[in-house]
């Protein structure tokens, strides 16, 4: 059967703040590791009522456990660091005599505290905690990444507000790198320092580069002459010049020719990567009568 936090203190769900104080200090003293030393079960109820206490002290702890109706329910909603957030229990077990023939020092109180909950008496101090980290999903261009890119983002926190921060793209970055920001995320409790804020990088395709790596390629159709004699092509390049570069006589499909340097810097390192010439050598679909002809005579010449 589920356990209920009004049984665990002997109570009913009427009963006033009062009664509630009472009937904990009444079950702390019995059930006190101090007056139980080495007995589990004496933990494990001591245990109990500090939990049921905590929720039924705290009036709004209480409206929301009423609404769930049921212990197993609002533990599914709230977790122990939620439940004993505020909890004092100096101020709770203060004026409780009986323990080892004087009264309880808060700093003892805080060492049985810490020995049942962990570090819940971080809770009672107000130690300052980090703020949440928060995550922004940012894309960026080929050309961003490859020059380098600042970049003003904005998006809306938890309270409605509106927050926005400028930040550099480092060159070379590419998609799924994360960059960290430091003490841009929620502020933090207690005055603890803010979070951190993530910005997860997705590069953006191009509608004439491709990317592999750190190098990029490009393609380019050339005839079948121009394959067999050689040529001159004119190639773009992702600073957004143009370079003349020879493709050699006997040119295969698919040949692809190195432009050292000219491919997307090294992320956080020197150097680039190169850019690749995707060659394509086009076959007509249709000849000229006189075309056709020539070709006729390449061919008895076995070519």
């Amino acid at each position: 059967m589920a356990e209920d936090y009004y049984k665990t203190l002997g109570i009913n769900k009427n009963a006033s703040g009062d009664v509630i104080k009472k009937a904990y200090r009444k079950l702390a003293l019995k059930y006190h590791p101090d007056k139980n030393p080495g007995n589990k079960g004496a933990e494990k109820n001591f245990k109990k009522i500090s939990e049921a206490y905590a929720v039924l002290s705290n009036p709004e702890k209480r409206k929301q456990y009423d609404s769930f109706g049921s212990q197993e329910a609002f533990s599914r909603s709230f977790s122990q660091e939620d439940i004993f957030r505020g909890f004092d229990l100096n101020e709770i077990l203060k004026g409780l005599g009986g323990f080892r023939g004087q009264r309880r020092s808060s700093h003892m109180n805080e060492d049985i505290f810490s020995q049942l909950f962990g570090n819940q008496q971080q809770y009672n101090r107000q130690v300052p905690r980090k703020g949440r980290d928060l995550e922004y999903n940012l894309s960026i261009s080929l050309e961003e990444t490859y020059s380098g890119a600042e970049k003003r983002i904005s998006f809306q926190t938890e309270d409605g507000g509106l927050n926005e921060i400028t930040m550099k793209i480092p060159k070379g970055i590419d998609t799924g790198k994360k960059l960290r920001l430091a003490g841009k995320g929620l502020p933090g409790l207690n005055g603890g320092p803010a979070g951190d804020l993530f910005i997860n990088i997705t590069v953006t395709p191009h509608p004439v580069f491709t990317r592999d790596g750190d190098d990029i390629y490009i393609q380019k159709v050339i005839t079948f002459s121009q394959a067999v004699l050689g040529t001159t092509i004119d190639v773009k390049t992702l600073e957004g010049e143009t370079k003349r570069i020879k493709v050699p006589a006997n040119t295969q499909n698919n040949t692809r020719i190195r432009m050292k340097g000219f491919g997307v810097p090294h992320f956080k390192k020197t150097g680039k990567g190169s850019q690749y010439v995707r060659i394509t050598v086009d076959i007509p679909k249709k000849l000229t009568k006189k075309q056709r002809e020539i070709v006729k005579q390449l061919s008895e010449e076995g070519l």
